[in-house]
């Protein structure tokens, strides 16, 4: 009998880990289906096929797409344990902050990483650096970007931060530590407390080990 949930992903990815950890939060049982992007599946072209990319969600059949789409079908489908806030105002100030680091953030990152001069990639992380700090002075004083519980912003924040802090090993450039980040920092410690949490992650040494062999091959090829 084939699984009610099923979730099209790959390691590596922020975005599949994102989705894992909200599935794991709710207790819905899944099938994980690994995906080699480098070879994409006739499954995954068929249910993704405007922007073949994981990751994807299928439901009893129906197939939901883009990371932040998911999580909140997820939360609409599912009431247990909730992710987003009950108020409407603190939904859309979620909402903001999860565009924010998606469409401001990240772009910023692959704008750096498509970029073939080192001086020019330095002044893009640095910028990076500065947004970060924006989001860093959102979590002041707070436990969590939600409030006492593991929500919606931190499920997309904190998989992005973790993949900074291992990817910054390898490139060379630093951008989250305690000094210059402090609240992002002790909240990124935090999740990495939660069993939960630990699920969802790849081993340290392998995600390492991806991102050397990653900006290796990019490196070679700008020089």
């Amino acid at each position: 009998m084939a699984a009610a949930v099923k979730l099209l992903g790959a390691w590596p990815s922020p975005f599949s880990q994102r989705i894992e950890l909200a599935l794991k939060l709710k207790a819905i049982e899944y099938e994980y289906v690994e995906e080699d992007l480098s070879n994409k599946s006739p499954l995954l072209l068929e249910y993704n096929p405007v922007h073949k990319k994981i990751p994807v969600l299928v439901h009893r059949g129906k197939p939901i797409a883009e990371s932040l789409v998911i999580l909140e079908y997820i939360e609409d489908t599912w009431s247990n344990n909730p992710i987003l806030p009950k108020h409407p105002y603190d939904r859309a100030i979620a909402r903001f902050w999860a565009k924010f680091v998606d469409e401001t953030i990240l772009q910023l990152v692959i704008k750096a990483r498509d970029t073939p001069d080192e001086e020019e990639k330095i002044k893009i992380f640095a910028e990076v650096g500065e947004q970060l700090k924006v989001l860093d002075k959102e979590l002041e004083g707070k436990e969590f970007f939600g409030g006492e519980t593991i929500g919606y912003l931190d499920i997309v924040v904190f998989f992005i931060a973790y993949w900074f802090q291992v990817g910054q090993e390898v490139i060379g450039v630093t951008i989250v530590t305690e000094e210059k980040l402090p609240n992002l920092w002790k909240w990124t410690g935090k999740l990495l407390d939660i069993d939960l949490v630990k699920a969802s992650l790849p081993p340290r040494d392998k995600y390492l080990a991806f991102f050397k062999a990653r900006y290796g091959s990019a490196k070679s090829a700008s020089e």
